[in-house]
């Protein structure tokens, strides 16, 4: 009697559940994504549309598009993130190699590493060079202790250069990562019959490796790209003289200058970029499988 009942309960919330349409179920998340993404990105393209007189007008985009500073910004962006993308690929590849086909003590260890690396914030690695290659950081000092010189030759941290490589070393963990889990999946028998076929090491990695790592290479090249153009922390904590990204900016505009039109303007530039090469970075994915 009780089992009948239960059943006879259970098949009751399942018909009520069945005849709720499923559209229904759809709405809170719906719901939750429109207040807290949708909404305010939704005020920033509004915001844009309406200059500090009054109204509604294009006015800032021409103004925003036709400064060289927007220009300047939108160069220097691309190459950097660009320039990222391929030092991380070069470097992501090699380091992958390496933990994967070359046993050295530890290689386990460093590879879990890669994971917990992934977790630090951008600003902390940008300290840590900091500390190494800034004006007063360990290199200079080392130099000017045993020359007496005034100051050390490691100047470049505060150069597009130096943005450039804080960005590869921070980044380069997120191209290992898919990296690593293709070559998890390469038959060793084949490198092993390759081997003794005579073939050489950068053949062997030209011909079998670097087939079965491209679609990897691709997506995290495409997740760095769509990082890259976002990054903020790296440029600021850098203290990069002259170096305007896109999103230094919108800090500019909106915290410096008070133009929140035209701040408005540039972050909406950055997100339809940043849209566009994430869709990329998807249709990538799906086809490495990733």
């Amino acid at each position: 009697m009780a089992s009948a009942a239960v059943a006879v309960t259970a098949k009751a919330a399942s018909g009520k559940r069945a005849g709720v349409p499923s559209w229904v179920w759809a709405l809170p998340p719906v719901a939750v994504l429109g207040l807290v993404f949708l909404y305010p990105l939704a005020l920033v393209v509004q915001q844009s549309f309406r200059p500090d007189t009054g109204g509604t007008s294009a006015q800032a985009y021409g103004d925003v598009f036709a400064s060289a500073a927007f220009r300047q910004a939108l160069g220097t962006t691309v190459w950097l993130a660009l320039g990222s993308t391929v030092g991380c690929l070069v470097l992501g590849f090699f380091l992958a190699l390496v933990i994967a086909f070359v046993p050295f003590p530890g290689a386990k260890a460093v590879a879990r590493f890669v994971d917990v690396f992934l977790s630090f914030p951008s600003f902390l690695i940008t300290l840590a060079l900091l500390f190494v290659y800034g004006t007063v950081g360990m290199a200079n000092g080392l130099w000017t202790g045993a020359t007496g010189a005034a100051e050390g030759p490691f100047q470049f941290l505060t150069t597009p250069w130096g943005v450039l490589l804080a960005e590869i070393t921070y980044f380069t963990p997120f191209v290992m990562r898919p990296v690593l889990a293709a070559f998890s999946g390469i038959d060793s028998g084949q490198l092993e019959v390759a081997s003794s076929l005579g073939a050489r090491p950068a053949r062997i990695v030209r011909q079998i490796v670097l087939p079965e790592a491209l679609p990897a290479l691709g997506a995290g090249g495409s997740l760095v790209l769509v990082l890259c153009l976002n990054e903020f922390g790296i440029v600021l904590f850098t203290g990069a003289k002259g170096v305007t990204t896109l999103p230094m900016l919108v800090y500019s505009k909106a915290i410096l200058e008070s133009d929140y039109p035209g701040a408005c303007v540039v972050a909406v530039v950055n997100v339809l970029l940043s849209v566009g090469l994430y869709g990329l970075y998807r249709v990538v994915s799906r086809r490495a499988g990733a």
